[in-house]
């Protein structure tokens, strides 16, 4: 089940937050609601599957307590090391076996030993989200931020709670270790919860799969047919899918979050308005790479070792963190590639394009993103390498079969331009300089409003709902892209 399907939007939400609102004055039985829906959720597209999320949950339910009380008499190294190898373990049986017994069974073939045969292995969906999510719990309880959750239905409530099990953010049990227990959803909150779930229900119906079905079509292409500029307008279309795609989900998440009474981290801050790939990976997947950063990066050393131990630092970081993203070559590559360009940065001549004029720091970005971008999309090494080709210029197709009038309609280019404009913060912008101007128009305590906060709430985000709603009803292209993760 995923946020933007009718099954979601008109049976299983509804219900559970009438469910949810109807036991407001109890408020353990609201958390029993909470945890009964996000199992039954993931249990819907899992089914036994949800089998390995339940060991995970009592597993580490049992690590934490187990890392706490060895605290109480030892450092408890030995006892923090059990608890992440058994959840690196799970994740990379579940995730990474094929992909790893395919590279074994192609350097056996070269050497004429018999291949070993396995079968596909199921990839469940959402388990590099709960697998980090478990492991910041117990680093936390390791590093005394937070003490462990007693309550075992506490526990499963954090690491199942369906708003982010899928999609992210990564939440950390930290932040939100108190609002398990103690939280509260007024009319106020709850109206925000539903605009911000509104909004990112938009970005994913009406702009994330709209641009996204000529990408698709796009990267279908045989190489010999691809030309120049139908691979560059794959790729754009493509890094604006990926963008709404992505951000949509978390705003939604963090809907829902206000709409329960929880206060998720923001995970995206407009990163294609980046001047170097640093200050994109400070805006892109903000919760994944501060996870990084704070449980990998820093404990490595981070940048307070010497400048080669920095750069190995740097780019083992991007290396796990094009794994997490996908057990293929394009993502290792994909996550390499940003690495290789994080590292760069810190050299004089890169520093300057980056410090230099805004114009040319941001084109650099874009480019490197954009580029980085065919190898997470291609479906395989060679394809992402064809696809490049062919946006350098050394194009095979004639422009006959597929030519960029195919993809290119009035709808496409409405969607495509409000998808630039929503990819940057003018919006934020005009709302900034209209409270500017509100600002002096007060009354005593009272601010005069202009009506336009009303408006937004009472027309517009109706109307993007029954327009996301239709298109959801005409069963149109809505691809669920984190079934890889």
């Amino acid at each position: 089940m995923v946020f933007s399907s009718a099954s979601f939007l008109f049976y299983f939400l509804p219900v559970v937050l009438a469910l949810y609102f109807s036991c407001v004055s109890f408020g353990r039985l609201r958390n029993w609601i909470l945890l009964a829906a996000s199992l039954f959720f993931y249990a819907w597209g899992e089914g036994e599957y949800i089998l390995i999320m339940a060991l995970s949950i009592v597993a580490n339910y049992t690590f934490g307590i187990w890392v706490h009380k060895a605290h109480e008499r030892n450092d408890a190294k030995r006892q923090v090391g059990v608890a992440i190898a058994f959840n690196l373990l799970l994740l990379i049986i579940f995730k990474y076996t094929n992909f790893l017994v395919g590279n074994l069974n192609i350097l056996l073939g070269e050497v004429g030993l018999p291949t070993i045969q396995i079968g596909q292995v199921h990839l469940p969906i959402g388990i590099s989200f709960f697998t980090f999510h478990c492991i910041s719990y117990i680093m936390d309880i390791y590093r005394r931020q937070t003490p462990p959750q007693m309550s075992l239905p506490n526990t499963a409530l954090y690491i199942s709670l369906f708003p982010q099990l899928v999609a992210g953010p990564i939440i950390r049990y930290k932040d939100i270790a108190s609002q398990i227990t103690h939280r509260t959803v007024g009319i106020e909150r709850f109206s925000k919860g539903i605009n911000r779930f509104v909004i990112g229900l938009g970005k994913k119906v009406l702009i994330a799969n709209v641009v996204g079905l000529p990408a698709d079509k796009i990267f279908a292409i045989p190489a010999e047919h691809l030309t120049t500029p139908v691979a560059w307008f794959g790729i754009v279309c493509y890094t604006l899918q990926i963008y709404f795609d992505f951000s949509g989900y978390s705003d939604m998440a963090i809907g829902l979050g206000h709409m329960f009474g929880f206060k998720f981290m923001e995970n995206f801050n407009y990163p294609y308005v980046s001047r170097s790939i640093q200050e994109f990976w400070r805006r892109w997947h903000i919760s994944l790479s501060t996870w990084f950063r704070d449980y990998l990066y820093i404990p490595m050393g981070g940048n307070r070792v010497g400048k080669a131990r920095m750069y190995f630092n740097l780019v083992t970081v991007f290396f796990l963190c094009g794994m997490w993203h996908g057990a293929s070559w394009n993502f290792i590559i994909w996550g390499m590639f940003h690495g290789l360009f994080s590292v760069l940065e810190r050299f004089s001549l890169f520093r300057r394009l980056t410090q230099g004029p805004r114009v040319f720091a941001h084109l650099y970005t874009m480019l490197v993103v954009m580029v980085a971008w065919v190898f997470f999309r291609a479906e395989s090494l060679p394809v992402a390498l064809h696809y490049i080709q062919a946006m350098a210029g050394f194009a095979r197709g004639s422009g006959v079969e597929w030519h960029l009038g195919l993809f290119l309609n009035p709808k496409v280019a409405i969607v495509l331009a409000v998808a630039v404009i929503g990819s940057t913060p003018i919006l934020p912008w005009f709302k900034e300089m209209r409270e500017r101007l509100l600002a002096p128009r007060r009354f005593g305590p009272v601010a005069l409003d202009d009506g336009v906060e009303a408006m937004v709430s009472l027309v517009v985000m109706p109307a993007v709902f029954i327009l996301c709603a239709m298109s959801l009803a005409s069963g149109t292209h809505n691809p669920f892209i984190y079934f890889q993760f």
